[in-house]
Order: structure tokens, then C-alpha cells, then sequence
């Protein structure tokens, strides 16, 4: 059964910074490749962060670019995401999201909230 959590959201003022954790359980993890997505109120869902499977390529949304950092420890089954500077527009439910050609997973996300 697969399984993906996402944790470390919460209340962050302006400036602040957080890492989120990805935790995962019931796949190869070390095969797939991952992502951070986020969904603001009324908004679709962006894809802000990615990273390879074993972390040869990365890429990052121009909105987080040069203040956040994707890694990930497959013998943890785990992936991060550092995020500093943060704006209000930052706010969002953050996913995770692990995809191998066909194979798609998705976690249920963390509400990270910039606000003073």
C-alpha cells in the first residue's frame, strides 16, 4: 500500500523559513522521481520544485527559484523541501507527488501559512 505524508507546514511569518518532509512507504522509492507541488485558494496547482531519482537533475518554479532547496535521502524513502524568504504569497497546501512512467502518487499535503 502506498503512502505519502507530507509534514512540517504551519505558520510562518514574512522572511521566515521552513522544511517540509515528504515521507513515503509501499514503493521503490529510490526509482521515482519527485516533486513539490502547491495549491493557493482558488488556484490551480503549481509545480514548484522537482527532483530526479537519484537527484541528478532538479528544477525549481521561477516563483521559489534562489530561495528553496528539494532534496531527498532514499534510505529514508524521504524528500524535502527548504524554503526561505517567505512571502505571502506563499501560502498554499503544499503536495508531494512521486511519478515513474505510468505510476503516480500523490500525498494529501501541508497548509504553510505566511502571515504576520
Amino acid at each position: 500500500q502506498v503512502q505519502i505524508v507530507e509534514s512540517g507546514g504551519g505558520l510562518v511569518q514574512p522572511g521566515g523559513s521552513l522544511r517540509l518532509s515528504c515521507t513515503t512507504s509501499g514503493f521503490t522509492f529510490s526509482t521515482y522521481a519527485m516533486a513539490w507541488y502547491r495549491q493557493a485558494p482558488g488556484k490551480g496547482r503549481e509545480l514548484i520544485a522537482y527532483i530526479s531519482d537519484q537527484s541528478k537533475t532538479i528544477y525549481y518554479a521561477d516563483s521559489v527559484k534562489n530561495r528553496s532547496t528539494i532534496s531527498r535521502v532514499n534510505a529514508e524513502n524521504t524528500v524535502y523541501l527548504e524554503m526561505n524568504n517567505l512571502k505571502p504569497e506563499d501560502t498554499a497546501v503544499y503536495l508531494c507527488k512521486a511519478w515513474l512512467r505510468d505510476n503516480e502518487y500523490w500525498g494529501k499535503g501541508t497548509q504553510v501559512t505566511v502571515s504576520s
